[in-house]
């Protein structure tokens, strides 16, 4: 029995308020409207960016729906969707694509003016919700909300993807892995023979990892404060794993001394403003890049010596790995398909959908690098 054109009631998790669990309720799905495309979520990751959101970091509007990691079906498309059709497997993109604004039509950018990263309304395009529970309305997140067993999601911030792609592999393509391999691959260009240093390796600094493996680095050294972690860290290509606390002096000059004249390329994949200033002071001093890849806290501001730049040094922002999402996201997957990248290593647990808090409580005390939730 066809169920487009109607409200469809499935679990979701709502987040009724921050710093609490996720409650897994029965919400309303409202079909597609024009130019949108409903899917049903097969599998979705757990990501730093949807913990921001629930110890109040990263502010959004409650009662909200999380989740951004994720590959599922079409079940249903609004009017004027041409791009993909019910029975396609795709990936929700929380960077869209509209194709028209500024950032699109660039060779330079990828962050759409249609995103919703940083105006933070939690609504569709048109200014409403497509969901509802137990009467309320439920805000979206970023434009993808995959923390339910159907979402909705415009046209524009959905890929289309191989229909033999395994969706519990490669929704880490939806964000951890994109976001980092892309750092080092696309916004930063690492180049062959080069030093990196990595901040923070979880799955997305793990993956900047594999960046700079592949782009060519000679030298790829990961930080952490969880020395449990670089064991997964030379797995994936690092070269040297350093933990700060061992140290009595600061990380910056720890990294200085290691290379002896500091690293090419560093990445921040942690979202702290003490460590976005560390990964900066450890480049060379006069060509030096360094990447902010981690989600920075709201409302925070960030001091520190102008002269780490007047030598010569350069400091970037990356939002979902610099890739424009619609045209990279198909590709990726077909690079994962030939085998190019793996994927299976940066997920450590695998759990039913309902247990997504027990997935949140692995995130937190350093036990996952992602875990998947299943449908």
């Amino acid at each position: 029995m066809s169920t487009a054109g109607k409200v469809i009631k499935c679990k979701a998790a709502v987040l009724w308020e921050a710093n609490k669990p996720f409650s897994i309720e029965e919400v309303e799905v409202a079909p597609p409207k024009a130019h949108e495309v409903r899917i049903k979520i097969v599998a979705t990751g757990i990501c730093r960016s949807d913990d921001h959101v629930i110890t109040g970091a990263l502010v959004m509007p409650f009662p909200i729906i999380l989740g951004h990691e994720a590959a599922g079906i079409v079940e249903s498309v609004g009017q004027g969707v041409t791009s993909m059709k019910p029975g396609d497997k795709v990936i929700p993109l929380f960077v869209p694509q509209c194709g028209e604004c500024s950032s699109c039509l660039s060779t330079k950018g990828n962050l759409c003016s249609k995103n919703d990263i940083g105006s933070a309304a939690g609504l569709m395009p048109d200014g409403t919700t497509r969901f509802t529970c137990k009467g309320k309305a439920i805000h979206h997140f970023i434009g993808t909300s995959t923390f339910t067993e159907y979402t909705v999601v415009h046209e524009s911030a959905v890929a289309k993807i191989d229909s033999a792609a395994p969706l519990e592999k490669v929704c880490l393509i939806g964000c951890g892995f994109s976001t980092g391999y892309g750092a080092a691959v696309q916004t930063a260009k690492v180049e062959p023979g080069s030093t990196c240093a990595i901040f923070g390796l979880g799955g997305v600094g793990l993956s900047v990892v594999m960046g700079c493996k592949a782009a060519g680095a000679s030298r790829i050294i990961a930080v952490d404060i969880n020395s449990d972690k670089f064991a997964k860290a030379k797995e994936l290509g690092a070269t040297d794993c350093v933990n700060p606390k061992d140290f009595q002096k600061p990380i910056h000059e720890v990294l200085i001394e290691m290379t002896g004249h500091g690293v090419d390329y560093s990445f921040e994949v942690i979202g702290r403003t003490e460590t976005m200033i560390a990964a900066l002071a450890c480049c060379q001093y006069n060509y030096g890049v360094s990447v902010i890849v981690g989600v920075p806290p709201a409302a925070q501001k960030i001091t520190f010596d102008p002269m780490l730049l007047f030598t010569g040094r350069s400091w970037k922002g990356s939002v979902f790995g610099g890739w424009k999402s619609k045209d990279s996201v198909p590709k990726l997957v077909s690079d994962y398909m030939k085998k190019k990248f793996v994927l299976d290593p940066l997920i450590t647990h695998t759990l039913p959908f309902t247990k997504i808090n027990e997935g949140f409580d692995l995130l937190r005390t350093g036990k996952s690098i992602r875990s998947v939730l299943v449908f």
